[in-house]
């Protein structure tokens, strides 16, 4: 979709026009997620059956395994699953040239805000349609109200452990293929602490390789949404940008909620 709108600014936008959206930014932050770990193992589970119906499925078990997380999860899900506030990734499609989307690089370093199971990286965009009086944000973020794209998750097969303001690094590498998607190469680091660690502790890392186009639809889940004050860990809420409008007040306005003070990343 991002190559076909650049193509067609290319083509027609005629000198000092205008575009709408201008401006993307793809957002990350890490995640846990026992049940949704645990539901993806279980599809597995077929596979280690020794005699159905006379055939032994055992040896199937391992690529049926990995085939199920090589499925990025689509879905919407509780924000307070978030473990620290998000960074973000900024494209600009009035500049951007149409090769700098075929292979995406993202460093990742987040601080984790509570003690817990690291299961992946959860993902979501927001994009801004600047006016000339009036600039709107469309996020797709979890919390904000539910749009047809869901968010993304990338779930690691083996998850890591860590401790509140531990701090979480890696890559978020994307390969653009043939049929219009991305390859998603994903590694996430951080060190653990323990019996037999030393004071450096042990660096834990955990990879894993998904196909965007072959998502794991799981819209039969109830999405979530803040509803109350109480309900919100202003921790791991990423800060709101500040629009300089008349109008931010509007209920039609949506705000993005990636933001993160030095989090920025520009293309």
């Amino acid at each position: 979709m991002l190559e076909s709108y650049i193509i067609a600014r290319d083509r027609f936008l005629v000198p000092n026009g205008k575009m709408f959206p201008s401006t993307g930014r793809i957002c990350m932050a890490p995640f846990t997620d026992e049940y949704l770990f645990i539901e993806i193992a279980n599809k597995a589970l077929f596979w280690q059956q020794p005699n159905y119906f006379g055939v032994d499925l055992t040896s199937l078990y391992g690529s049926a395994f990995h085939g199920y997380f090589s499925q990025p999860v689509v879905d919407a899900f509780d924000p307070r699953l978030l473990l620290s506030p998000a960074i973000y990734h900024t494209l600009n499609f009035l500049s951007i040239k149409e090769e700098e989307l075929y292979e995406i690089d993202i460093p990742l370093k987040f601080k984790s805000t509570v003690g817990a199971k690291v299961h992946g990286l959860a993902c979501w965009f927001d994009v801004l349609f600047n006016g000339s009086k009036v600039e709107r944000w469309l996020t797709t973020a979890p919390g904000s109200p539910t749009t047809h794209w869901y968010q993304i998750r990338c779930v690691l097969q083996q998850p890591l452990y860590v401790m509140a303001g531990q701090e979480i690094t890696g890559r978020l590498h994307m390969v653009a293929h043939n049929a219009q998607s991305y390859t998603i190469n994903l590694t996430m680091s951080a060190k653990m602490w323990g019996q037999g660690a030393d004071q450096d502790g042990i660096l834990q890392t955990s990879s894993c390789k998904l196909d965007l186009k072959d998502p794991y639809y799981r819209l039969s889940q109830q999405p979530y949404t803040w509803s109350t004050q109480q309900d919100q860990q202003p921790q791991q809420q990423s800060q709101e940008l500040t629009v300089q409008t008349h109008d931010t007040d509007s209920p039609g306005l949506m705000r993005p909620m990636c933001e993160s003070p030095n989090a920025t990343l520009n293309l």
